[in-house]
């Protein structure tokens, strides 16, 4: 018989036997202890309720929906309302003015990424991050002939090593992606890091005659627990561009809306945007879900109740401490990256399975000796895990 995959997707199926085992053996605790006993700290799917703006404009729009072309299509940049929206929304998160000619809509920050890759990356280009890192970055950049390569982050703090990065910068090098707030780690890059960070790339740049792009993932941005500042990229650099998305801001992360904006400073900047907005067509994305825009142009100023997750988090950690795990508390995003008790985490993520907790492995994240755990899930699922970590700290 004829092989019905890619050698590349079967082997990137294979890879993942790990995570899909764990999701398997926690449906069958599920059935076997019941759904409160069981806690899955395994996805980042945000449960808490969108904020009321976001009903008001879902009404409003139900209430329109009867006339002519009222969810048809519309630029493949977005509306230009929405275009607008964003830009005066960006304008004042960045810092740094920014026009609706500067942003397009795309299908959450993932389909964001994708389309900026398509236009920049030559087959075997590099795109260096930080590590750990999302785990669907070196998919991404794949799909278009890239190559990611991921840098170690500073042990234990998680902050970037700049220096090992302008290490790995080549004549390959395309783009540095950065992510922060981080997903897994929550840590929050400083303006120093990406000041330092912006120096290596201007050199790298002029060293090899092409602009070295800095892109700032941010679909975390908001998810900021110690005001902390998360500088603008485009104070910083010129060849910079901001991705984005409201999943976690609105809790709108099914509706796949999410935004790229290119730094208004670049030189040149109008021909990205063009190249963007025909990749954001050709790649089938043709335009971000008309829905979606339409609720953004309503109700891009509304956020969900941060303090929300700000108290999954100080209990998390609590019950993370109490049952002797290491930890950095994260400052954003909504993830805790333990170190493992022992080196290989997935012996770690098999004993926190057999006390019915759900977690991931680091390797996935591209650092082993690690595992994530999510805390986007209801307070008592946490306060109820605690003798089920300290009995998998005992049971090792």
């Amino acid at each position: 018989m004829s092989r019905l995959l890619s050698a590349e997707i079967a082997s990137a199926l294979g890879n993942s036997s790990m995570i899909r085992k764990m999701f398997e053996a926690g449906n069958e605790l599920r059935k076997k202890y019941g759904n409160d006993k069981v806690y899955d700290f395994s996805l980042g799917n945000p449960d808490v309720p969108a904020p009321a703006a976001v009903k008001s404009a879902l009404q409003e729009i139900a209430e329109n929906a009867d006339k002519p072309f009222a969810l048809g299509y519309m630029p493949n940049a977005g509306y230009p309302e929405c275009r607008a929206r964003l830009a005066e929304y960006l304008t004042r998160e960045q810092g740094v003015p920014v026009d609706g000619g500067s942003v397009i809509a795309t299908c959450g920050a993932a389909g964001g990424i994708n389309a900026f890759f398509r236009a920049v990356l030559e087959p075997g280009d590099e795109v260096i991050c930080p590590a750990p890192y999302f785990v669907e970055y070196a998919f991404y950049a794949g799909n278009f002939q890239g190559k990611l390569l991921p840098v170690a982050s500073k042990a234990d703090t998680f902050e970037l090593d700049c220096d090992a990065i302008a290490a790995a910068i080549t004549p390959k090098t395309r783009a540095v992606l950065v992510n922060s707030p981080n997903n897994p780690t929550g840590q929050i890059y400083s303006r120093k890091e990406l000041e330092t960070l912006a120096d290596v790339l201007k050199a790298a740049s002029n060293k090899y005659g092409r602009a070295i792009y800095l892109i700032a993932d941010e679909p975390y941005r908001y998810l900021n627990y110690d005001n902390c500042e998360v500088p603008s990229v485009f104070s910083v650099y010129d060849a910079s561009v901001v991705i984005g998305s409201f999943s976690k801001t609105l809790s709108l992360a099914g509706e796949r809306i999410g935004y790229v904006a290119v730094n208004p400073a670049l030189e040149g900047a109008a021909e990205l945007i063009n190249g963007l907005i025909m990749t954001n067509r050709i790649l089938g994305f043709v335009n971000a879900p008309a829905l979606a825009q339409q609720i953004l142009i309503r109700s891009v100023d509304a956020t969900i109740e941060l303090d929300i997750y700000r108290r999954r988090r100080n209990l998390m950690a609590q019950v993370l401490s109490d049952a002797g795990i290491e930890f950095m508390m994260p400052k954003g995003a909504f993830y805790f990256f333990p170190k493992s008790p022992v080196a290989d985490e997935r012996i770690f993520v098999e004993k926190l399975l057999q006390e019915r907790i759900l977690a991931v492995p680091g390797r996935g994240f591209g650092l082993a000796g690690h595992f994530r755990l999510t805390f986007c899930v209801d307070e008592s699922i946490i306060a109820n895990s605690a003798e089920s970590f300290k009995n998998a700290m005992k049971n090792l």
